[in-house]
């Protein structure tokens, strides 16, 4: 699966934040946007695309579908993030 995943934006967000960047990935031809990086209590993680429901609750969009692919993202997304 890493071979199949790109890093396609990654944009930085200046400031005291806890949001640290937007990045949008392609996964063998389908662009994912609004993978957030968020430093959070325990340090930086990834956070997957949410939309509000009517409820004024946010949902996720974009899941994986094993623990191991959350990390193989996690830490390929974290990566490219710290590189530049």
């Amino acid at each position: 699966m890493g071979d199949a995943i790109e890093i396609s934006r990654i944009y930085r967000i200046d400031g005291d934040s806890k949001l640290k960047a937007f990045v949008d990935i392609s996964l063998g031809g389908v662009i994912v946007k609004g993978l957030r990086i968020v430093n959070g209590t325990n340090g930086l993680f990834v956070s997957m695309p949410q939309h509000q429901g009517k409820d004024g609750k946010w949902y996720s969009t974009v899941y994986p579908t094993t623990k191991e692919i959350q990390k193989e993202l996690s830490d390929l997304v974290l990566a490219a993030f710290r590189e530049k």
